[in-house]
């Protein structure tokens, strides 16, 4: 399927998820050869589509998120960036990374939410449905793509900041017991409702959060191999393929010439040296 605006001509490559509400999906622009994609929402529910304007129109920071927006065949169609998902939910290993970068990550996730340019209405139901992702450097990338059927216009940044701050809790639940003093404080503020504003929950985090110069060389070290595992899973993968293939290698050739030929280079090597032999 194709929808066109003056800008846009997108053709339909993937569905993301299909509802009564609105459907998402990922889409190429056939204007720009294909080559840049979009999450693209269509949405047939009319008063979600008055929400959506009117959130959007009151969020003069939006520009750069809502690409386009426009009306075809029955249905609005809202035009935001697409980047492949790396989901935080699947790729956050809290368990096995030091406190120091769990904590880091808390705060790109901060950071991420305070610079994303989304209506609060829209941000809140980001980090309600955990539409969150992590690069392999630790930074955070937000995905646009959610289901809308709970839209409230009226949700405002204390909404967002208690809904980030849930998640930071459970991205820091692992180190509860190791006296977390950013889960500690969380903990307290959450059941209070605290926090009002992003610059607060920057600040706490910020503060209670260990002090890399206090770190042991142990932990430097843990923190350094822990920042590269993918890294060395893949030559650990790449060095067992290869040792793997020297094994067939080796059992075809003796399974077909009952010798591996290429063995006798280690084997009696010196046997001979120019006439003499050194087995007599």
């Amino acid at each position: 399927m194709i929808f066109e605006s003056d800008k846009l001509k997108l053709e339909e490559v993937g569905t993301v998820y299909l509802s009564a509400a609105c459907d998402c999906l990922i889409c190429r622009d056939l204007n720009m050869g294909g080559s840049t994609m979009y999450t693209v929402l269509r949405v047939s529910d009319h008063e979600i589509v008055k929400k959506l304007i009117s959130i959007f129109d009151e969020n003069r920071g939006s520009e750069k998120v809502l690409v386009e927006s426009f009306s075809t065949d029955g249905v609005h169609i809202f035009v935001f960036p697409y980047r492949r998902e790396r989901a935080l939910d699947e790729f956050y290993m809290g368990d096995t990374m030091p406190l120091t970068r769990c904590e880091d990550i808390c705060i790109n996730l901060i950071l991420a939410c305070m610079t994303s340019g989304l209506p609060w209405p829209y941000l809140y139901l980001v980090l309600e449905q955990h539409k969150l992702n992590i690069n392999r450097d630790d930074s955070i990338f937000l995905n646009y793509g959610v289901e809308l059927k709970d839209l409230d216009p009226e949700k405002k940044e204390k909404d967002c900041v208690v809904a980030c701050a849930r998640v930071l809790l459970k991205l820091l639940e692992s180190k509860a017991d190791q006296k977390a003093d950013s889960y500690t404080l969380l903990s307290k503020k959450i059941e209070n409702q605290s926090y009002n504003k992003f610059t607060e929950l920057y600040r706490d985090v910020r503060i209670a959060a260990v002090s890399k110069g206090k770190q042991g060389i142990l932990t430097r070290i843990r923190r350094w191999l822990s920042a590269r595992k993918d890294r060395f899973l893949g030559l650990i993968f790449w060095l067992s393929l290869i040792l793997v293939i020297i094994a067939l290698a080796m059992l075809l050739s003796n399974l077909v010439l009952g010798d591996i030929p290429w063995l006798r280079l280690f084997v009696n090597n010196f046997k001979n040296i120019g006439t003499e032999s050194l087995l007599q």
